[in-house]
């Protein structure tokens, strides 16, 4: 895909969330919500501050992040439904080593 995000916006895949509940009811696609986590895709550099200095986000590619239910805007590229949003945005990222844990 070639596209970088500008300033300190972020590219972001939606994490698909599972068919079934834990007790094995299957959610039809009508009553599902859509996810509020995601995958890091691509960054810009960062934002600028007061002296016109690059600020680097905290973010990456590959990171899996929370946001809020009505971050971002919708856009479609190559085929996928992706999110840009701002750094601001995100709530935060989830360690992938304590998820594996957790499950």
């Amino acid at each position: 895909m070639a596209f970088r995000p500008l300033g300190d916006r972020v590219l972001v895949k939606r994490v698909e969330e599972e068919e079934k509940t834990r007790g094995g009811i299957i959610i039809p696609d009508t009553a599902k919500e859509k996810p509020q986590e995601g995958e890091v895709i691509a960054t810009g550099p960062g934002a600028r501050d007061e002296s016109g200095k690059v600020q680097p986000l905290d973010v990456k590619a590959g990171d899996r992040i929370l946001f809020g239910k009505w971050s971002g805007t919708e856009v479609k590229l190559d085929g996928q439904d992706l999110l840009i949003m701002k750094e601001s945005d995100i709530l935060g990222v989830l360690d992938a080593d304590r998820a594996a844990k957790a499950a």
